[in-house]
C-alpha cells in the first residue's frame, strides 16, 4: 500500500515536471519560430543584464544595482515576423511593426511585441498609438534603425521624430538589442554648429529626428537596451508621469550635435538609473515642468553633463523643483552639474540636490548660468527663472583648468537664494594652479570648507525676492496633483 502510494506521488512529480519542461521549452524557441503567436509561457520579458559597470579607475564610483529576480510571466507573444517582416535591414518593415503592434494592443490580456535577435528591422517614422487595453511589453532583442540619413527619410513625413508612443499606459520597452538611429548623416548637415567657421552654422535644412518619443504617456519603463547615434535626442518623455528608465547603454559621438541621451519636459515622477551615457549633448536634461526626478548611479561623459534646462526660453514660464542627482559620475565633459537659463524668462527652479558626484577633468563641475545664449547677440533682460534652495554634496574630482571650478552666474535682478555647499573638493586636472570660483549674485553659504573656498557667496537674504514666481509655480505644482 505505502508502494503504491510513493509510486503515484512519484508519477504526478515527474508529469508535473514535464509539464513545465516542455512549456519553458516552447517559451524559448519562440524567437527563432516564425509559425503563429499562440500562448506560451514566455521568457522574454525577464529583466535584462545590467548597463556597463562604472569605470574602475574611480574605485568609489557607483555600480549598477544588481537586476531585479527573474519573474517568469504568461503573456502572448506577438513576433513581428509573423507579420511579415523580414528583418534583413533593408528592407521596410514598418507595416508588420505597426500591424503587430495594433493587433497586441487590443487583447485583454498582457501582450508582448517581439523583435527578436539575429535581425536587423528598418522601420520608417511611425506613431504607436494607445491607450491599449492592458500592459505591453515591446521586447527589442534584435536590431531596429530608421532609414538611413535625410535623403532616405520619406518626403512627406515629419523629420523631427522617428518612433512615438502616443497616450500609452502601462509600457515596458526592453531587450537585450540595439536601437540604431544612424544618426551621421544627420550631423553633417551643413547648418549644424560643428560645420561652420568658430562654431557658426551654415544655410541649409535643419530639422532631425529625435529616435524615440514619448508623448501623454504615463507608467513607462524603459531598461535594459543599448541605444547609439540617435540623429538628435535619443529619448525624450513630453507630458509623461511615472516614468522608469534604467540599465541603458547610450553612446553617441563627442562631437555628434543635441544627441541629449535622456529628456524630459513636463514630466514627473521619473527615476533614471544605473545607466551609462556618452554622447556629443547632455546625458540627462530636464526641462521645463518638471518634478519628482530621482538621478542615481549615471555614468555621464564624455559629454555636456547633466542639465535642468535650458529655461525660460523666448519669455516663457519654466517651473522645475524636487530634483536629486546622486551617486554618479561625469567626466572628460564640458560641464558637470549645470543649471542653464535664458534672460527673459520667469518661474522657479528649487529644491535641488546634488549628492556624492565624481568629476573627472570637467569643465565647470558646478555651473550656474542665467544668461545662456547661442549665439552672441542675446538682449539683456530684467525678468529671470528664480533659483533657490540649491545644494550640492560631496562633489569631488578634477576639473579642466579652461574654465573655474565653480561658476555661480545669477541674474542681475532676480538673485539665486539659498545656495549651499558642502565637502566639495576640486582640483586641477593638470598643474598646481588652482583657480578660483566665480559668483554673481549668488546668495548662499559654505556648511564646511570647501576646496577651493567659495568666498564670493553673498550673506543672507537679498531684500527682493520675485514672490510671483514661487507662487505661479506651486499652484502649477498643485494643479497637476488634483
Amino acid at each position: 500500500m505505502v508502494t503504491m502510494t510513493l509510486s503515484k506521488i512519484f508519477l504526478l512529480a515527474f508529469s508535473f515536471f514535464s509539464l513545465f519542461f516542455f512549456t519553458y521549452t516552447e517559451g524559448r524557441v519562440h524567437a527563432k519560430s516564425r509559425s503563429k503567436h499562440s500562448d506560451i509561457v514566455s521568457h522574454v520579458s525577464l529583466p535584462p543584464a545590467p548597463a556597463p559597470a562604472s569605470p574602475s579607475y574611480y574605485k568609489d564610483s557607483p555600480s549598477p544595482s544588481p537586476s531585479p529576480s527573474p519573474i517568469q510571466s504568461i503573456a502572448r507573444v506577438y513576433n513581428v515576423l509573423s507579420f511579415g517582416a523580414v528583418g534583413d535591414g533593408v528592407t521596410d518593415d514598418t507595416q508588420a511593426f505597426k500591424m503587430a503592434w495594433d493587433t497586441a494592443c487590443l487583447q485583454n490580456e498582457s501582450t508582448i511585441l517581439l523583435a527578436p535577435d539575429d535581425y536587423s528591422f528598418m522601420i520608417e517614422p511611425t506613431i504607436f498609438t494607445g491607450p491599449c487595453k492592458t500592459s505591453l511589453v515591446f521586447q527589442i532583442d534584435g536590431t531596429i534603425m530608421p532609414p538611413d540619413g535625410p535623403e532616405s527619410w520619406p518626403s512627406k513625413m515629419n523629420k523631427r521624430q522617428w518612433l512615438v508612443f502616443y497616450r500609452i499606459n502601462g509600457m515596458s520597452m526592453q531587450g537585450g538589442g540595439v536601437i540604431d538611429g544612424r544618426g551621421e548623416k544627420w550631423w553633417n548637415l551643413p547648418c549644424k554648429p560643428h560645420k561652420g567657421i568658430n562654431g557658426t552654422t551654415l544655410p541649409g535644412p535643419c530639422d532631425s529626428p529625435v529616435a524615440i518619443r514619448f508623448f501623454t504617456s504615463s507608467n513607462l519603463t524603459v531598461q535594459g537596451l543599448r541605444v547609439k547615434n540617435s540623429p538628435q535626442f535619443h529619448f525624450r518623455f513630453d507630458n509623461c508621469q511615472n516614468v522608469i528608465v534604467q540599465m541603458l547603454s547610450i553612446k553617441s559621438p563627442a562631437q555628434s550635435p543635441n544627441t541629449d541621451g535622456i529628456h524630459i519636459e513636463n514630466t514627473y515622477n521619473v527615476q533614471i538609473h544605473n545607466s551609462v551615457v556618452s554622447n556629443g549633448d547632455d546625458c540627462v536634461s530636464i526641462g521645463a515642468g518638471c518634478h519628482n526626478v530621482d538621478i542615481k548611479n549615471i555614468t555621464c561623459g564624455p559629454s555636456h553633463g547633466i542639465s535642468i534646462g535650458s529655461l525660460g526660453i523666448r519669455n516663457s514660464r519654466a517651473c522645475v523643483s524636487n530634483i536629486t542627482v546622486t551617486d554618479s559620475v561625469i567626466k572628460y565633459s564640458d560641464n558637470g552639474l549645470r543649471i542653464k537659463t535664458w534672460q527673459g524668462g520667469y518661474g522657479s527652479v528649487s529644491k535641488i540636490t546634488f549628492h556624492n558626484i565624481h568629476m573627472e577633468t570637467v569643465r565647470n563641475p558646478i555651473i550656474i548660468d542665467q544668461y545662456y545664449c547661442q549665439t552672441r547677440n542675446c538682449t539683456n533682460q530684467t525678468s529671470a527663472v528664480y533659483i533657490s534652495d540649491i545644494l550640492y554634496t560631496n562633489i569631488k574630482g578634477t576639473y579642466d583648468i579652461r574654465s573655474p571650478p565653480l561658476h555661480l552666474a545669477c541674474s542681475d535682478s532676480v538673485p539665486c537664494t539659498n545656495l549651499r555647499l558642502s565637502e566639495i573638493e576640486l582640483l586641477p586636472a593638470h598643474g598646481q594652479f588652482m583657480a578660483n570660483p566665480f559668483c554673481w549674485n549668488a546668495y548662499g553659504a559654505m556648511q564646511n570648507l570647501t576646496i577651493p573656498p567659495v568666498s564670493c557667496l553673498l550673506d543672507g537674504i537679498p531684500q527682493f525676492l520675485p514672490q510671483n514666481n514661487i507662487d505661479q509655480c506651486q499652484n502649477n505644482l498643485y494643479q497637476t496633483r488634483m
